[in-house]
């Protein structure tokens, strides 16, 4: 498959920078040339996204150009999940395109664009147009659409990993269908590093799932990465906790042996915890600067320049610069706490030099024993090369009706062959003739028990067969709403001269009063007045408590999960553990037992005159907080007196009033068929779907012109939605959708039925007389499961120090009763 040549003056570009072009980039171009569509799965630092874009390149290249001239108009998109992406890969596209003297215009386009240059952009499109799957579906809703897209010739889609198996994925499959219909010679291309199975992402990628259509093109093997896992100098691991803010000496230490550290956290609040003790360390005043999706743009965006431009020391960052951006000068990249995933942990390592010949550089600094398995187990995996991720599933209804109206806002269409083209994209293949015409009818009229509301009369059918909008404000109001991105709702925190610092959760602020401190952005702040939709404060003298943030925790992934219960298991391997985690397990195999893959360990004990019982089910927090719930239910259907239940991504702690004796009678399978519906239905669980659905849909509106409708008023008019479809039509298609996302994404029930089958065929139940070691990282979580991760370590340490007395205490008599 190999070319040798791009085109001669591209080939002479590489050679004056001493560079080669590589075999994966040749096989791009190869792959290009043959007419199919490509998927590109290379290391970090291999020339990723420049191979994505040689073809555009070579066709504008002179050699090329005079031989078949670029017609002026859009020939290649881009597609980043983040904006902070596109701007980066803007400017290192910027060298070789000026540098080539190429007559290629390169722009950007995200929700931050001024709306005069997106105007002229649809008027006067650039050749290379850099933009996100939700600006991409906005431009898609406009009438010139079709003219817009018609000699459109390439679309590369970046970290494709990212968000293909979300419902941003569904929304850009979707927008490829419709695409691929404006332009039938567009050929499809995606990027990526880490994905787990390549097929799964051809097929994702082909029209009509046609896996042989689409070339897979494996970059070259880089240098192995370097890990290694952070210890206490002179303290044991810790017991529970996830802020690992015991290293932060050592961290500082690491950031001034190095000229340049990224410094990954799973949460804002960590980032915004950590950031704050690195600075209260920072004697020296290196300069340290903080990163995450609530700052403001202008922060980002100084901090982004800043790092280009090498000045800063450090950087303290979550999952907003997991992604791509290429930094060169970064010699080392540190996770915070838990990596919950392998692809994840090589996507940030990858951060680090950025170079094929290189190797990245990162620390792993555990929060606590579990998580030093985790990050031990997390090293095997990117040692092995092995990669992990999440599965593909249908896709949502709730994004198909939006892109349903948001081709009514287009123009007119023909329903059968808008469904002929859903069903091109893969997620949406088996939508088959009832669904679509529920959809139809729901944009259409809001459905049978909301048609009789004019405001909800969105697009009706025509004489002539074709759909269009009832009027033409509601292509404006759906412009004004469309989006899939479901932030918890925000208020803007600005000083009074209008700088704007960035955004803090409604909830948060709704804690607050003037006079009161925060810390956020890395500086103390004192609240001076809350008004509906903003904060305005001014600098503090004394320091205030970090904003929390609700977000939904990254759940331990099952292949991770597999691997630290052989690390259990593998007692010759536990030589090479710290003397106090190897002494952990030595006594936990003593007293009790080890959970042994493929079976489900349940320890059950006294404690503080209540009875315990811990499930270890290693399945990750959202279905073990899902099988908490459960198990309460039927806990007091069978006169246990059930008090409370606290989960992580290990284990699951239930107590009450009487012991349990048969714990497999609690987790038998029906229990997904009868108190899993009705705790969904009864619970808040449906409601927080419901309303993230019916906003996708654009059932309710956030945003009116002039205005946006605050949290509290967005969750009123849903819940009144949901009570009157309830009652009146409870197989409306929101209802199904928001079903749909109760069971895969909130409460992870996938994952959920495994333990309940492994309850069934090997679960293992052993009676103590007192908790045991492994209990003690889930049990001093009790009273604080709603605190934000970090917030409480140092409580935790000291409590965890009282329950491990009794945990690690081995006498003669102790004995295992099966």
């Amino acid at each position: 498959m190999t070319m040798p040549v791009a085109s001669i003056a591209i080939d002479q570009w590489f050679a004056a920078r001493g560079w080669r072009i590589r075999r994966h980039q040749a096989d791009m171009l190869a792959v290009a040339s043959s007419g199919r569509h490509a998927l590109l799965v290379a290391d970090t630092g291999a020339g990723k996204t420049l191979a994505g874009f040689l073809p555009t390149l070579a066709d504008f290249s002179p050699d090329h150009a005079a031989a078949a001239p670029v017609p002026d108009g859009l020939h290649t998109l881009y597609i980043s999940p983040l904006k902070a992406l596109a701007h980066d890969v803007q400017r290192n596209l910027l060298t070789p395109v000026e540098e080539l003297g190429l007559p290629i215009r390169i722009e950007t386009r995200s929700g931050d664009t001024p709306s005069d240059r997106k105007a002229r952009q649809r008027a006067r499109p650039p050749h290379i147009l850099l933009t996100t799957p939700e600006s991409l579906a906005l431009l898609l809703s406009y009438p010139e659409a079709d003219t817009l897209f018609a000699g459109l010739k390439r679309i590369v889609i970046d970290e494709v990993h990212a968000f293909a198996t979300s419902k941003r994925g569904d929304l850009l499959a979707l927008a490829l269908s419709r695409l691929q219909s404006l332009s039938p010679g567009l050929q499809r291309v995606a990027l990526s590093a880490t994905v787990a199975d390549p097929d799964d992402f051809r097929a994702w990628l082909a029209p009509w799932g046609d896996i042989d259509s689409v070339a897979l093109v494996e970059g070259e093997s880089g240098a192995p990465p370097e890990l290694e896992v952070l210890l206490p100098e002179d303290a044991r691991v810790p017991w529970g906790g996830h802020a690992a803010t015991w290293a932060v000496p050592q961290l500082f230490e690491a950031i001034k042996s190095n000229r340049t550290t990224l410094v990954f956290c799973n949460t804002r609040f960590l980032a915004e915890l950590i950031f704050q003790q690195l600075w209260d360390a920072n004697e020296e005043n290196l300069p340290i600067g903080i990163h995450h999706g609530s700052l403001s743009k202008e922060a980002r965006r100084k901090v982004e320049g800043a790092m280009a431009r090498g000045e800063l020391r450090a950087l303290v960052a979550t999952a907003s610069l997991d992604l791509g951006v290429d930094w060169g000068d970064i010699d080392l990249v540190v996770q915070m706490g838990a990596p919950k995933g392998s692809s994840r942990l090589l996507q940030r390592i990858g951060r680090a030099n950025h170079r094929l010949n290189l190797p990245s550089r990162a620390l792993l600094v555990p929060g606590n024993r579990f998580e030093y398995l985790e990050a031990m187990a997390a090293q095997q995996a990117v040692d092995e090369g092995q990669r992990d991720g999440e599965d593909f599933r249908p896709g949502g209804l709730d994004v198909l009706a939006q892109h349903v109206m948001g081709r009514a806002c287009a123009g007119p269409f023909d329903g059968a062959a808008l469904l002929h083209e859903v069903r091109s994209a893969l997620p949406y293949a088996m939508v088959d003739a009832d669904t679509w015409e529920r959809v139809l009818h729901f944009v259409a009229t809001g459905g049978y028990a909301l048609k009789a509301y004019d405001r909800f009369q969105r697009i009706t059918l025509g004489r002539d067969g074709l759909w269009r909008l009832t009027h033409p404000e509601h292509a404006a109001r759906f412009r004004l709403n469309a989006g899939i991105i479901m932030d918890a709702e925000m208020i803007e925190v600005c000083f009074r001269n209008g700088r704007a610092l960035g955004r803090v959760e409604e909830s948060f602020a709704s804690s607050l009063a003037p006079g009161d401190t925060i810390r956020f952005a890395g500086l103390d702040l004192e609240v001076e007045a809350l008004r509906e939709t903003e904060m305005l404060v001014r600098a503090a003298k004394k320091p205030g408590q970090i904003p929390s943030y609700g977000g939904q925790r990254m759940p331990l992934t099952t292949h991770l999960s597999q691997r630290v219960q052989a690390l259990l298991a593998d007692r010759a391997g536990w030589a090479r553990f710290p003397d106090d985690v190897r002494e952990w397990l030595e006594v936990q195999d003593f007293r009790s037992q080890l959970p042994a893959p493929g079976t489900l360990l349940v320890e059950s004990f006294p404690y503080e005159k209540r009875h315990y019982a811990v499930i270890y089910s290693f399945e990750g927090w959202p279905a073990n907080q899902s099988l908490g719930m459960l198990v309460t239910r039927r806990m007091e259907e069978q006169g246990l007196g059930p008090l409370g239940f606290v989960a992580n991504d290990y284990a699951l702690a239930v107590w009450g009033l009487r012991p349990i004796a048969d714990p497999a009678r609690l987790l038998s399978p029906e229990i997904l068929a009868d108190e899993f519906v009705a705790w969904v239905e009864g619970s808040y669980l449906l409601r927080r779907a419901f309303k993230e659905v019916a906003v996708i849909a654009g059932l309710v509106e956030r945003q009116q012109p002039g205005r946006r409708k605050t949290g509290k008023q967005v969750t009123f008019s849903t819940d009144l939605i949901f009570d009157v479809l309830r009652k009146y039509e409870p197989d409306h298609v929101l209802l199904r959708a928001a079903w749909a996302d109760a069971r895969a994404r909130m409460t992870d029930v996938d994952r959920l039925a495994g333990v309940l089958e492994r309850a069934q065929t090997s679960l293992v139940h052993v009676e103590l007389d007192r908790v045991s070691p492994l209990a003690v990282p889930v049990l001093v979580m009790i009273g604080r499961e709603q605190m934000p991760q970090g917030a409480v370590d140092d409580e935790l340490l000291i409590e965890a120090e009282g329950l491990a007395g009794a945990a690690m205490r081995v006498d003669p008599a102790d004995e295992q009763v099966d």
